[in-house]
């Protein structure tokens, strides 16, 4: 079969097509015929030797795929072949035609949801989800939502409101996600590719203050908000950091002013998300999420895949699809 081998760290052109062995299915695992691959921001992280990776290149790459299951192991329901499904691979083996994975990992698509649209939402959406659970908004509060043009905050933005947000505020970086973000449902829209965007925000708050944080961005503007948060109430939920480090502040910065800061990661967290698979494709299905395909493109095209997210340009998913006459 034809997948993206890793040939080692660097840059976009170590992601190599080539002719491997197809899968096997192990026990508690499957294996599927891939129809959509979702190119994912932490894999560029990993493709650069920015984070481990946890396994030594040469090695085929991709966390995520959704598709048909072609083949079951041991002590797993055979009722599964044939089905369309979703399946997230222990760290490496989705850029390929065919893909095995932890059967506990599946999730059914429903019908009426494309392949491309379920592996689209499926990572971002199913943040987003236990992120506003966790949130527990009133109706009444203002939130701040950083990135809220692509990825994750894109979700976020679009649910808010349901959620329970009666104002809406964002971060996007340039024109073009500015634009973006005030059609998924914000507000108002900072640009934050200017240094002084939280004097901006407080500009715009004109006395208001935040209740809730989502905080994608980290480093030290995080300190620089919890002036703006509502003193007792105003929480901010961290969750990552596109600034290059976590949220920059201490507990006494929290406890001088009775803020709460939740960090959204770790095994628990991680259970949270995956439990919300089935919840995320239920709602893109019913039309509740729009999923956000920026562009499909031929599983050979990983590498440009890669680079296009690289440049910070493109405002929704990229997929890659291993035939792309399917």
């Amino acid at each position: 079969m034809k997948a993206i081998v890793m040939t080692g760290t660097g840059g976009p052109e170590v992601l190599v097509l080539e002719e491997v062995a197809p899968p096997q299915a192990g026990a508690g695992e499957v294996v599927i015929r891939a129809e959509a691959i979702p190119v994912l921001f932490p894999e560029t992280k990993l493709r650069s030797g920015e984070f481990p990776i946890g396994a030594e290149p040469p090695l085929v790459f991709g966390f995520q795929a959704a598709g048909v299951v072609t083949e079951v192991g041991a002590e797993v329901d055979p009722a599964l072949i044939g089905r369309r499904v979703t399946v997230a691979t222990m760290g490496f083996g989705a850029y390929a035609e065919f893909v095995s994975a932890p059967a506990d990992s599946v999730t059914p698509i429903p019908d009426g949801l494309s392949s491309v649209d379920a592996a689209a939402v499926l990572m971002s959406g199913s943040v987003a989800l236990p992120l506003l659970e966790t949130a527990r908004l009133t109706g009444t509060e203002t939130v701040l939502i950083e990135a809220a043009a692509t990825g994750i905050g894109s979700y976020l933005t679009q649910l808010a409101g349901e959620y329970g947000a009666a104002r809406i505020i964002a971060t996007a970086g340039g024109p073009a996600k500015i634009e973006q973000a005030r059609k998924l449902g914000a507000d108002e829209v900072i640009d934050h590719n200017d240094p002084e965007w939280p004097t901006l925000l407080r500009e715009i708050l004109g006395g208001a203050t935040l209740d809730v944080v989502f905080d994608s961005i980290g480093g030290s503007t995080a300190r620089d908000l919890l002036d703006l948060m509502t003193p007792l109430h105003g929480r901010m939920l961290s969750y990552g950091w596109l600034s290059g480090a976590p949220a920059q502040l201490s507990a006494a910065d929290l406890i001088t002013r009775g803020l709460t800061l939740t960090g959204c990661a770790g095994p628990a967290w991680l259970a949270r998300v995956a439990a919300a698979h089935t919840a995320t494709l239920d709602r893109a299905a019913a039309g509740g999420l729009d999923p956000l395909v920026e562009t499909v493109l031929p599983l050979d095209q990983a590498a440009h895949a890669h680079q296009l997210i690289e440049s910070r340009t493109p405002l929704g998913r990229i997929i890659l699809r291993p035939d792309y006459e399917l």
